[in-house]
Order: structure tokens, then C-alpha cells, then sequence
């Protein structure tokens, strides 16, 4: 990418294409890019195209377009994402929050209705995402995230300062020491769903840049329900986030222990992605 003389609009255009030859998104990824080098919203773009960029602005954006043709993520170099009416710090910490955990929220709070000061507890918190959304949209709600990972929770805490919502952190390990305290109105969880012999077959973005201790999971979906099982409160929900094609054998799973009203719901792609069921 020359810098002489280019403009804001041949700028765009040119890490448009260049980013199309690895990314499926290559105009939003470059759009995003620009739009966070020169600190201002996506939309304003389009309305100076024709302003030639500073010799620092086309540095910084050539550094972030060369970061995103090596698979990083977006969201990893802008350092922060949307997530329900939140923006949340994100980094290599903890998975980036994904369109489809929005569902898993919505489906939560819907189970919460009608309670006033529910408990509820979250598996495998990473970002803090569900927790934090969960506070924001039931303010009554006593929120409890953990997650095996002490970065992943110092990335909670900070979102948690950010976003100025309360939740109550807990570094635990579901798997080797079941569900802590209890009982709740609601376990949500979206655990490590993507099987080990699966793991070379993901997308270059996710293998290799999302931590695997958040991605690969032996039976994880099943370890959380089992452990919830007598940590809900009769008429209490379990939801979970499970990976493509598992939804079936995950309501088959919930239904053999014990849960009934057993549920799943799509994503915005049509892929049933969240499981749930009710304690009798």
C-alpha cells in the first residue's frame, strides 16, 4: 500500500481487497479497521472519502490491516465488541462474544420473568458476556460467574468496572467440583462444546487465536447439566450454548436426567445452538 497521496476512500478499497483474499468480510473487516484507526464511528467514513490520511493514520492501518490478513480477529485488534446493549473489553483471554450467546441471553431472561431478585448462575463466564448482560437487563438479578480461567475472570472484572454492573466472580472448576453454592433460579452456561478431533478443522481465526481451554471441552454441555441438576431450584432452567449439531442429542442428555420442558432454539442462521430444560 503506496503512501503517497491516498485518500481515505483508495485506502478503503485497496485493504478491502486485500483482506477479501482471506476473509469472508473483507469490506466490514476494513471498514471496522479504519473506522477504529481514526476514531471515529463507521457511518462517517463515507462522508470525507476524498481526505488523504496522515503518514501515522496509513501506518496504524496498514499494522491492523496486516494483522487481520493473518487471521487475527477483528475483535482482537479493535481490543472491544457489541454484545447486547453492552460493549465489552475482548482480548485473548476469553472467546469473542458471537451473535449466537445473544440467544442464549434472550432465552435466559425470558425464564426470569416475573422473579424479582433471582439467583443465577454462570458456567464458564469468559468475557463476563451473559453475566454482565443478564445484570444489565434484570437489574434484581443476583449474578454469580466463574470460570476455570483466572485471565478470563480478570477480563470479567474489568468488563464488570466498564460497564459498571455488579456480579459476583468465582475462579471454578465446574468439572473436578460441581456447581458452587445454591440453589439458583437459573444455571446458564455456554461451555466448551468443540470436540479435540475437531479442533485442526476451525477456521485458522478461531484455532489459532481463541483460547482452546474455552473452545475444546470433553462432554462439557453434559458435565454442567449433570452437575445442575440439584443445584436448581424445582421450576428452575438450565440453558445451554452447544455446538452445531449437537442440539438433538443434548435435549436427548437433559431429558434422560430428569429435566423437563425440554427445549431448543436456532440461531440467526436457522442452526439450533441453545438447549434448555426445566427442574420438576
Amino acid at each position: 500500500m503506496s503512501t503517497a497521496a491516498l485518500s481515505l476512500g483508495d485506502v478503503l478499497r485497496r485493504a478491502s481487497e486485500h483482506l477479501a483474499k482471506t476473509s469472508e468480510t473483507g469490506r466490514l473487516d476494513a471498514e471496522l479497521l479504519l473506522a477504529h484507526t481514526l476514531g471515529r464511528h463507521r457511518i462517517e467514513l463515507y462522508t470525507d472519502f476524498d481526505r488523504p490520511l496522515s503518514r501515522g493514520e496509513l501506518d496504524a492501518y496498514r499494522e491492523a490491516v496486516a494483522r487481520r490478513a493473518r487471521h487475527e480477529p477483528v475483535a482482537y485488534i479493535l481490543g472491544e465488541w457489541g454484545f447486547r446493549r453492552l460493549t465489552l473489553n475482548v482480548d485473548r483471554r476469553a472467546l469473542i462474544p458471537r451473535p449466537e450467546t445473544e440467544i442464549v441471553v434472550e432465552r435466559a431472561l425470558l425464564h426470569l420473568r416475573g422473579i424479582d431478585t433471582p439467583a443465577v448462575l454462570d458456567v464458564g463466564t469468559g468475557t463476563g458476556a451473559i453475566a454482565l448482560a443478564i445484570a444489565d437487563e434484570h437489574p434484581g438479578a443476583h449474578v454469580i460467574a466463574t470460570d476455570v480461567s483466572a485471565e478470563a475472570l480478570a477480563l470479567t472484572r474489568e468488563n464488570a468496572e466498564r460497564t459498571g454492573l455488579a456480579v459476583e466472580l468465582l475462579e471454578h472448576d465446574v468439572a473436578s467440583a460441581g456447581i458452587p453454592g445454591g440453589p439458583y433460579d437459573l444455571v446458564v452456561s455456554n461451555p466448551p462444546y468443540v470436540e479435540r478431533s475437531e479442533l485442526e478443522t476451525l477456521m485458522p481465526d478461531v484455532r489459532d487465536y481463541e483460547p482452546h481451554v474455552a473452545l475444546v471441552g470433553d462432554r462439557m454441555p453434559e458435565v454442567v447439566a449433570r452437575a445442575a441438576v440439584d443445584a436448581v431450584n424445582p421450576g428452575g432452567h438450565l440453558v445451554l450454548e452447544v455446538g452445531d449439531g449437537q442440539a438433538l442429542a443434548t435435549a436427548a442428555m437433559l431429558a434422560g436426567l430428569g429435566y423437563v420442558e425440554v427445549v431448543t432454539t436456532p440461531d440467526l442462521t436457522g442452526r439450533d445452538r441453545v438447549v434448555e430444560g426445566r427442574r420438576d
